[in-house]
């Protein structure tokens, strides 16, 4: 059972804010949405063999923690787990195959959560829908979302 603080999300500016009710109470959302939303939304942290999208890589730059990025709570999690998706890696990546793939793995592996949590794992399609745009669509249960990301063409 799902029951987070509801999010609506924004695709114009690509960012999500919390729902308020009538009351002006913040709203509770029942479904896995908002979960799908950070999941996708939060970056993870780059693993030391993932090339970075500035073009920088550990033996150019200083080593820090904002070159390979990560969400802040990852570093309370006692058994280690990561939260978010690598897509951010994706922000230089070209149209191709690979890129694709790529997209699609990351979104298996920010989603793994869903299996254990709901018995059955996401639903993951990826596609170019238009030239340089790059669409998703994830489904956990019966809530679904759909998004898209710009790459160069």
């Amino acid at each position: 059972m799902f029951f987070d603080l509801a999010l609506t999300y924004d695709p114009d500016k690509r960012r999500c804010d919390l729902t308020l009710g009538a009351d002006c109470d913040l709203a509770i959302d029942e479904t896995p949405i908002p979960a799908i939303l950070l999941s996708i939304g939060l970056d993870r942290r780059a693993a030391p063999d993932d090339p970075l999208p500035e073009g920088r890589s550990q033996f150019l730059a200083p080593v820090s923690y904002s070159e390979r990025r990560g969400c802040a709570g990852d570093a309370l999690d006692p058994t280690g787990a990561m939260t978010g998706s690598r897509l951010w890696l994706l922000d230089r990546a070209k149209q191709t195959e690979t890129t694709r793939q790529l997209c699609d793995f990351w979104l298996q592996e920010s989603l793994a959560w869903a299996k254990p949590e709901t018995g059955d794992p996401a639903a993951i399609e990826v596609a170019w829908v238009r030239d340089g745009v790059l669409g998703y669509r994830v489904q956990v249960q019966d809530a679904s979302v759909t998004l898209s990301r710009r790459v160069e063409a």
